[in-house]
């Protein structure tokens, strides 16, 4: 299953099988002898950033590569990693980290990406270019040459026919001409300086308000070139999910890793965006669903989600393999690596006829398995609630005793960590200008403009607020149109007619709350 992970991306990196990802592309926080810069600034970035820049560029290169390792490790044979640097360090980044652990040679490029933008300088060229190093694991990488290829412009094809003897002016147009179509049509790979991508523009439909945001041209050359349909991208500095929205566009699967909840929440957010989620339909059927690793979970959130979600997900949490049926499985929602049944309870207060039935179903599952067990001593079943009730621990205790029948309770907190949701109060004002609008006061006059209104959103939690999304025309499933809002303040212009706006509060754990406003706009206004 496609996942975000919230964590350090080394301890993360170190949980994933030898050789099984095909592409890493990683932009890790460029270095520019800072203390630290922040970009989200949540207590989890900070710290990843203190630890970074606590030793100067020998501390960071070390920080680095111990995480390039563990990268290199993961790779398959056939994979490949494009690191995404600047001036600051890509020299020593290349020396003494990526030639140092994948081998000079397995380089493969040096790409220059190359964007403008204002420079205040007088005393030197503009520096106005980033590096993207490109290794394979070995020399049988993939390399994908025809999914990458772009027209040749015209000074190009006027270099080429130059280089092979076809002068232009010289030589007959049938000739050029035929020259050019095929150059035309077959198009080129691009040279190793890109110059015919932009930077994310401040008013661009990508921006999502990340200030260091790559263009999403960028990342597809980058997976298109190096990766096929159903491979797996890896990306453990993930940012604001650029690297993943668009391995999920081209059907790639991916894993996500960053240490900042506001990182993880804003790409998860961009992702039901772009997967269509709209009235609980995907406009694209084939997209995959994806799970959400936080430190900490929402009890409301888990206890009341669609039931087979959540008996899939916590089997998974705790180790185990969930069962793909939904039906006619007697009970069993998955398994233990060495086969002893799990069954889930999306519930509190389990009680006693759920321990009866359990141990009937294991029974009828498998009963040599459960014969075996009982005689080693050693659970027969394990039952997953939210909380179980006095009847059901007698009765567990009981079986144990007496008949040396042992069934295993846990609870979900023992599993994964369970943390209070943020709370989230909407406060609208009408900030509507009818003098503006109505320019004679003294007059009855009906007024059918739009109607402005100030939305402000108040939210307390346990921890630290992170930040808002919203979503002004809400049908069922959140989609928002602003993803990362730090004031929770926002004017919006309303038509006379319905509107439901939903807002989504992000706290520092990473947990969620949401509240749905419903208006009734009437468009029209009388003054005497």
């Amino acid at each position: 299953m496609n996942k975000l992970i919230l964590g350090d991306c080394l301890e993360v990196l170190k949980k994933i099988e030898t050789e099984t990802i095909d592409l890493v592309y990683i932009d890790p926080p460029f270095f520019s002898n800072r203390n630290y810069e922040i970009v989200w600034g949540d207590e989890g970035e900070k710290r990843s950033f203190q630890d970074r820049w606590s030793g100067g560029i020998d501390h960071y290169i070390d920080w680095l590569k111990t995480r390039v390792a563990e990268m290199h490790r993961i790779l398959k044979p056939t994979g490949s990693i494009f690191l995404h640097c600047d001036w600051h360090a890509n020299a020593y980044i290349k020396v003494f980290i990526l030639d140092k652990i994948f081998g000079q040679h397995n380089f493969i490029n040096e790409i220059i990406w190359c964007y403008t933008a204002p420079a205040n300088v007088k005393n030197r060229f503009p520096q106005k270019h980033d590096t993207i190093f490109f290794y394979g694991k070995s020399k049988d990488y993939h390399f994908n040459s025809d999914e990458i290829k772009i027209p040749y412009n015209q000074e190009t094809v006027a270099r080429t026919n130059r280089g092979a003897g076809l002068t232009g002016l010289k030589v007959k147009g049938n000739a050029e001409e035929r020259h050019k179509n095929r150059l035309d049509n077959d198009g080129k790979i691009p040279e190793d300086y890109w110059v015919d991508i932009f930077r994310v523009q401040g008013n661009g439909s990508e921006r999502i308000g990340y200030p260091t945001q790559k263009p999403e041209k960028l990342l597809e050359r980058i997976i298109l070139s190096a990766s096929n349909e159903g491979d797996t991208v890896l990306d453990c500095f993930m940012g604001g999910g650029t690297t993943i929205a668009v391995a999920d566009k081209l059907k790639r699967n991916w894993i996500g890793i960053d240490q900042s909840p506001q990182a993880i929440k804003v790409t998860e957010f961009r992702l039901n965006v772009l997967q269509g989620k709209i009235l609980g339909k995907s406009v694209d059927i084939f997209a995959k669903p994806f799970s959400v690793q936080l430190h900490k979970y929402d009890y409301d959130t888990l206890r009341y989600q669609d039931a087979f979600e959540f008996e899939t997900w916590i089997v998974q949490q705790y180790g185990g393999l969930p069962n793909v049926k939904q039906k006619g499985d007697l009970g069993i929602d998955g398994k233990t690596t060495t086969g002893t049944p799990i069954q889930v309870k999306r519930s509190d207060n389990i009680g006693r006829n759920v321990i009866d039935n359990f141990l009937s179903a294991i029974q009828r599952h498998d009963k040599i398995a459960y014969e075996r067990n009982k005689a080693d001593k050693k659970p027969v079943g394990i039952i997953i609630a939210f909380s179980f009730g006095k009847g059901a621990v007698q009765e567990v205790a009981r079986l144990k005793n007496s008949e040396n029948i042992i069934i295993e309770l846990l609870t979900v907190e023992s599993i994964v960590p369970i943390a209070k949701k943020p709370s989230l109060e909407i406060k609208l004002v009408d900030t509507t200008d009818l003098a503006k609008d109505i320019p004679d006061k003294n007059v009855s006059t009906i007024w059918d403009g739009l109607k402005e209104i100030l939305f402000e959103a108040h939210a307390k939690s346990e921890v630290e607020i992170q930040f808002f999304a919203w979503d002004f025309n809400y049908q069922g499933v959140f989609n928002p149109e602003i993803l990362f809002d730090k004031t929770g303040k926002q004017t919006r212009k309303f038509s006379a007619g319905h509107h439901k706006i939903a807002v989504k509060v992000v706290d520092g754990e990473g947990l969620e709350n949401i509240e749905i406003v419903e208006l009734k706009i009437n468009g029209k206004v009388e003054r005497k």
